[in-house]
């Protein structure tokens, strides 16, 4: 049997669930990784067989996704070249990690696509939904990677195809200790931003991992460092708390490790504020953008003692041998 497994490479969640979801895979068949994306910061550990530029979006410097040159970065000419190119009809199974190539050329050749993916968890119906509706952000979402069968990961198993989150075991294995600090990871605020505002916290020490800076350095009680997966999930581990965009794979890591935490959503990010509105749900705070105004609600939340508890049990190959299970022809 051979599989081909296609990862979006826009962040780093998707490709860090793929770490432990291939070698599941590959209990069961030959298995073949497509990563489409420019906004990575992870590699994977396996040999990727073909790589697409794909549909990425791209951070800002003040809370948001940059639609122009999110816009501009993606030509309709190389998408669709990349999607008539891609080789799905060569596979047996095709599982899709909300990667657009791969599922549109599923779409356009009439095969099977098999959904699995945290934005399937979080559009699902049963899931929670911000107060305020995105429907320009819903209707990307709808039809980003369409899948004829699918399969989600969310914060809470809210349906029976919804699974809890898939945690590496690189995670697993740690052993949480608090030594003061907060990690922070906030992609779509540059540093300058950052160092305005948390710096108004001058007994806080913060730890801030950047996507726009690749020289470490430190201004009074805020450290910027470059991404670095495993310098980021050391900070984590050993932190008194959480500060972070309501993705998913860091916001549930940081809640399998019990820390405080607490999110902000990404503008013109739908995604998350489905994840912030799961997340408001189990008890997380919730803020809506880094200014003066949110002063109030940080330090409430630095003063806080509890975090909330959650159960996510390593169920990586179990979930794979049912979806296996379920298509194999």
């Amino acid at each position: 049997m051979k599989i081909l497994y296609a990862v979006q490479g826009t962040g780093n969640g998707h490709l860090c669930r793929a770490i432990d979801i291939i070698p599941s895979l590959r209990k069961h068949a030959e298995v073949d990784v497509i990563v489409s994306g420019i906004q990575a910061d992870i590699n994977l550990p396996f040999e990727v067989k073909y790589r697409y530029h794909g549909l990425s979006f791209i951070f800002g410097k003040t809370g948001g996704v940059d639609l122009w040159r999110t816009f501009m970065s993606s030509t309709v000419r190389k998408f669709v070249k990349e999607v008539n190119s891609v080789p799905v009809d060569q596979y047996d199974l095709v599982i899709n990690d909300f990667e657009p190539i791969s599922a549109w050329g599923c779409y356009f050749k009439e095969k099977a696509c098999i959904g699995l993916s945290h934005q399937i968890g979080a559009f699902d119906p049963a899931s929670p939904k911000p107060e305020e509706t995105d429907m320009l952000g819903k209707f990307i979402m709808k039809n980003y990677a369409p899948a004829t069968h699918s399969y989600g990961f969310h914060f809470k198993s809210y349906a029976s195809n919804i699974f809890t989150p898939v945690i590496r075991q690189a995670v697993r294995e740690l052993e949480p200790k608090d030594l003061g600090h907060y990690t922070v990871y906030l992609p779509s605020y540059d540093d300058a931003h950052l160092l305005k505002h948390l710096s108004r916290f001058p007994d806080v020490k913060w730890e801030v991992f950047s996507k726009h800076n690749k020289k470490p350095f430190k201004l009074k009680n805020v450290s910027i460092n470059p991404i670095n997966s495993d310098a980021f999930v050391q900070s984590m581990a050993t932190s008194s708390g959480v500060l972070c965009g309501a993705g998913f794979e860091t916001p549930a890591e940081a809640l399998f490790l019990q820390k405080k935490l607490l999110v902000i959503p990404m503008k013109n990010q739908y995604e998350q504020h489905l994840n912030a509105a799961s997340l408001e749900e189990i008890g997380v705070p919730v803020i809506k953008s880094l200014k003066k105004k949110s002063e109030l609600e940080i330090e409430s939340w630095l003063n806080a003692k509890a975090s909330v508890r959650v159960d996510y049990p390593d169920c990586t190959d179990d979930i794979v041998e049912k979806i296996i299970e379920n298509h194999k022809s």
